[in-house]
């Protein structure tokens, strides 16, 4: 009997998968058998390095179409995860529009255009296929001078239910994974500073910070046979944070 954890076979793209988050799901889903793209604006060597094998490939999501564009060219692709994610910080009432643009472009928009895209090869194949978007703890709450992000969060995730209820027909399984407090570059200062990172850590019944393995993981469970049932789910990923 498969392994249903197992994604021999399988060709993944994972955008932003040059660091942090990303980097640790190509590392996972290239251990669990799959062939992995890894894409990022900046250089993904890295990664494939890590991976022992597998694809860099320079994708520029800050242009939807166009990224969308390259998607397309990979016509067989069976697995898609949309990692890539800025943020803006600055206070709601000096909030300027070309970071409110920015932030929309790479974090919702170019998430649409690229799983719009991958859908359209996979149903012209006659193929199901996986899509795995990164939401956020800030997909359910507010957060404090990230209104951008937050917005964006928000709508990944009703686009995550959205996509879901329209391709399941079709095989393709849509779901998210919503991070808590991960340690990475991105977190640095936080973790560095005692005080903040001891409120933080007081609020996680975990009682850790998250490694990028966490998520990995359960990007993995998202993309097997093992969760063949599941589409429409924003799985949280945070050692318990939002059940405090």
């Amino acid at each position: 009997m498969r392994d249903p954890f197992r994604l021999d076979g399988k060709r993944a793209l994972v955008t932003g998968a040059n660091t942090g988050i990303g980097q640790a799901i190509a590392i996972g889903l290239a251990q669990a058998g799959a062939h992995v793209i890894a894409a990022g604006r900046s250089s993904c060597d890295e990664t494939v390095a890590m991976m022992g094998g597998g694809e860099a490939l320079m994708l520029e999501l800050a242009d939807p179409a166009a990224a969308a564009a390259v998607v397309a060219e990979h016509k067989t692709l069976d697995i898609l995860v949309n990692n890539a994610g800025i943020i803006r910080r600055e206070d709601s009432v000096d909030y300027s529009e070309a970071d409110w643009d920015d932030v929309m472009d790479v974090n919702l928009k170019a998430v649409f255009m690229l799983s719009q895209s991958f859908a359209k090869s996979a149903m012209a194949r006659g193929a199901g296929g996986r899509i795995v978007n990164i939401a956020s703890l800030l997909s359910f709450q507010g957060g404090i001078r990230v209104p951008a992000y937050t917005a964006t969060k928000h709508g990944v995730a009703g686009l995550t239910k959205a996509l879901a209820n329209e391709w399941a027909r079709n095989g393709i399984n849509v779901n998210a994974v919503a991070p808590g407090y991960i340690a990475t570059n991105n977190t640095t200062a936080l973790r560095e500073d005692p005080k903040r990172s001891a409120e933080i850590l007081s609020r996680i019944p975990a009682g850790r910070w998250g490694d990028p393995a966490d998520i990995a993981g359960a990007v993995t469970f998202l993309c097997g046979a093992a969760s063949g049932y599941v589409t429409g789910a924003v799985l949280n990923v945070d050692g318990g944070w939002l059940a405090r």
